[in-house]
């Protein structure tokens, strides 16, 4: 580039070129910029480097407007309006280093959810069981009828579900009628009773579904059959527990080490649980909550058997205890499998906190016949 491109200065007046002259320093002249030496600036004025466009294509009008809102994006970056008019644009630095970020914060510790309502959950529970033992105790056809009224609630819910996530009829009235009916039979004839009506609740499965195509015939039979073994035949077992002289006693025996051992198992699980017992079926019980339902439940079995039972010992306590809490636990993995089969958290919203009927008949169904052969091989079934 030669001199003339930008003009030698003229005059006296003339300011408008970097540093002295061979003669010495102009007043009036501005110091020369941090990236320019004074003798190669006499007669000349430097270009402005102007930076290239970034690859992409971006606005530089707009990023630097961003950038302005929370201050320079750089150590060494300055925006025209904060420097001084006579600093060429030269001292911008080319490919400026970013500032390192900034510390950030370390969360707060989050607390441990129980993960359910806990307020509904004990209203509803006490109101369950104040329920319960009026009628256990005051007049036991009350308490059949509470039985039989649960055993078709949850079939209900069963059946609603298999419905909606899986196709399955299972068909819901005979399963309701016969189920209800193996209540009474199993309470008034024992166990034969219970086994007969539920051969013909079976029965009536199948001849009902003949009612309709044979399209899925063998999966709806078959999904009823399942449902009157697993909801009303195990039910029955509490009923004939109540057959006994001291039934009212047997059936609160059953139902207090139930609840002692999910709440042992609850709360030492929620407290310390570290390591998962079955993380594919219910990732959230742990093998601490499983040693913690068997140390309650042993507990309260020892407790129960003194003190409630005619002719109970602790020891044998002890055995109903650790039998209990490992029929509960299993109970309630085989309806977590089912609901997982299923696609969904709970079978239903009736009672709140809760879930559902069957939410809460999972673990009381399969140990019914445990505490009811247990106590018949202990103290007899008189």
């Amino acid at each position: 580039m030669n001199d003339s491109s930008w003009g030698a200065p003229t005059g006296t007046g003339h300011t408008g070129y970097w540093g002295p002259t061979e003669h010495g320093s102009v007043q009036g002249a501005a110091p020369a910029g941090p990236a320019y030496d004074a003798q190669q600036a006499q007669h000349t004025r430097p270009m402005p480097i102007v930076p290239d466009l970034p690859a992409y294509g971006g606005d530089q009008d707009e990023d630097r407007g961003t950038a302005r809102l929370g201050g320079p994006l750089f150590r060494d970056q300055t925006f025209r309006d904060e420097t001084p008019s006579a600093q060429p644009r030269a001292a911008v630095p080319q490919n400026p280093e970013p500032m390192p970020d900034a510390p950030q914060p370390a969360p707060a510790p989050q607390k441990k959810s129980a993960g359910r309502d806990l307020g509904a959950a004990i209203g509803v529970g006490i109101g369950l069981g104040a329920v319960i033992l009026a009628s256990l105790f005051f007049v036991k056809a009350v308490f059949i009828g509470v039985i039989a009224v649960a055993v078709v609630v949850g079939l209900w819910e069963l059946t609603r579900r298999l419905d909606e996530r899986k196709g399955i009829k299972a068909p819901l009235v005979p399963l309701a009628v016969g189920g209800a009916a193996m209540v009474v039979a199993g309470y008034v004839r024992g166990a034969e009773g219970a086994w007969v009506a539920m051969a013909l609740t079976a029965l009536a499965v199948l001849v009902w579904r003949m009612t309709e195509p044979p399209e899925g015939y063998l999966k709806d039979v078959t999904a009823g059959v399942f449902a009157a073994f697993y909801v009303p035949f195990l039910a029955t077992f509490v009923a004939m527990m109540l057959t006994a002289d001291d039934g009212p006693q047997r059936v609160l025996t059953f139902l207090l080490l139930t609840v002692v051992s999910d709440t042992g198992a609850y709360a030492i699980g929620w407290r310390f649980g570290k390591h998962k017992l079955a993380p594919r079926i219910s990732p959230g019980k742990t093998r601490e909550g499983l040693l913690g339902a068997v140390a309650f439940a042993m507990v309260a079995g020892a407790l129960c058997m003194e003190l409630l039972i005619h002719d109970g010992t602790w020891w044998q306590g002890l055995l109903l205890g650790l039998a209990v809490a490992g029929s509960a636990t299993l109970g309630d993995l085989g309806e977590s499998m089912i609901k997982r089969d299923l696609g969904i958290k709970d079978m239903g919203t009736l009672l709140p906190g809760h879930g559902g009927i069957m939410d809460r008949l999972d673990s009381l169904l399969p140990t019914a016949p445990v505490v009811w052969l247990l106590m018949v091989v202990f103290v007899g079934s008189g």
